[in-house]
């Protein structure tokens, strides 16, 4: 792998190829699933079809059945995409997984097929390890995206501490060698990058924003009728959306604020069941998984949005919260506070605390209009870097092997 000062045109071309490239994605998450590595590949995959480029997608399949490579529209773009046999993870409510010793099998098939002039793949773990494999095998250059923190893949392993301790050793161990086999790795914020640099000793990440379409969102400048914090993502352990409630019952009542909550997972039970406990039943509404339209209208109505999670490499929410005019509070770990900027537009605070918080959405909530509208504008202009179009500019810069623009 090479840093990003050394990405330049290959000697004695007197002008960069621009001819439209054949581009396979890997991807071990990615529609129908609901995530922001699967959300990232699918914008990607669709912007840069939109750019004049043939684009492959290699997923798992939503049955244990190999699908013959067809069409799928996402995000409005028609893209080729093959799907593997997958089974799914049963400790987790929607995950599906090839087996892995059958990765390199299926990346030869695939690679025979295509014949891609670059493969980026979106993890390093199963299918995206087979490809980068296969590729490297066959001099074909590979770009690597890293989405993922090992050890949230232990919430979901079901196994004790003393088999998931080694097994997150070899996790990070057979990263560093899927990534060295890479023309580049990236990972969606510096922070991240800066992360991933010190896990696995390696050198050279470049951090590119997973990017958003601003057009997409509808951002309502000015004060909300009622106190709504909102909060969207998976429910799972690692976004401590147990925190929020917990907060939420050391709000002054006299705000009358309601909690709204999209998105599922598998801890939605025991966080209805703690809302009830907390008596909060009447003041919170899990909403379950929500079309594009209602998520829209969700951050449009919202006075704030909270995130308590403590392993966000980048939080596409968090950005998408931003483009629709709302303050954040969020925890200050790993990439948030890339995004929140400690009384900008919004505020941090101190990982699990649920005084904290409550603290920081009080702040929020009773700011005076011009204070609650400077937040809101902070958090439309900080945003604007994370424009999509940025993003596929700079991914396209390390396929073709050329300077990454500034």
């Amino acid at each position: 792998m090479t840093s990003s000062d050394d990405h330049r045109a290959p000697q004695g071309s007197a002008t960069p190829d621009r001819r439209p490239l054949k581009i396979l994605i890997g991807c071990d998450t990615f529609a129908p699933d609901i995530n922001g590595a699967a959300r990232f590949a699918e914008r990607l995959a669709a912007g840069l079809v939109q750019r004049g480029h043939e684009v492959h997608v290699v997923a798992p399949n939503t049955a244990y059945r190999r699908s013959a490579p067809h069409t799928e529209v996402i995000e409005g773009e028609p893209m080729t995409l093959h799907r593997l046999p997958a089974v799914r993870w049963l400790p987790h409510d929607w995950l599906r997984f090839i087996w892995p010793w059958r990765s390199k099998h299926y990346a030869r098939k695939v690679l025979d097929r295509v014949r891609p002039d670059i493969v980026h793949i979106q993890s390093h773990i199963v299918i995206g390890r087979g490809l980068a494999r296969i590729a490297h095998q066959r001099g074909i250059p590979v770009v690597a995206t890293n989405h993922v923190m090992a050890e949230n893949i232990l919430d979901h392993t079901a196994m004790p501490d003393f088999i998931n301790k080694p097994v997150l050793k070899f996790a990070w161990e057979d990263a560093k060698r899927t990534f060295g086999m890479a023309r580049a790795v990236t990972t969606p914020t510096r922070k991240a990058a800066d992360f991933l640099e010190r896990t696995i000793d390696i050198s050279g990440v470049v951090p590119i924003s997973c990017g958003i379409d601003r057009t997409n969102y509808t951002p309502v400048v000015g004060p909300r009728e009622r106190n709504r914090i909102l909060f969207v993502g998976r429910l799972t352990g690692e976004k401590h959306v147990d925190v929020v409630l917990r907060a939420m019952t050391k709000l002054h009542p006299a705000l009358d604020a309601h909690f709204d909550i999209a998105g599922g997972g598998d801890q939605r039970k025991a966080l209805e069941a703690l809302a009830a406990q907390l008596g909060l039943t009447d003041r919170v509404t899990f909403h379950g998984r929500v079309s594009d339209e209602q998520l829209r209208e969700l951050y449009s109505r919202a006075s704030v949005f909270a995130i308590a999670s403590i392993a966000e490499l980048q939080s596409i929410v968090t950005m998408e919260a931003m483009a629709s005019a709302l303050p954040v509070v969020g925890a200050n770990a790993v990439a948030l506070p890339h995004l929140v900027h400690d009384g900008e537009n919004g505020y941090l605070f101190e990982p699990g605390n649920v005084d904290d918080l409550a603290d920081k959405l009080t702040r929020v909530l009773t700011a005076a209009p011009e204070e609650y509208e400077r937040m809101q504008r902070a958090s439309l202009d900080g945003v604007a870097v994370h424009d999509i179009n940025r993003t596929l500019d700079t991914f396209e810069a390390l396929y073709r092997n050329e300077p990454l623009p500034r």
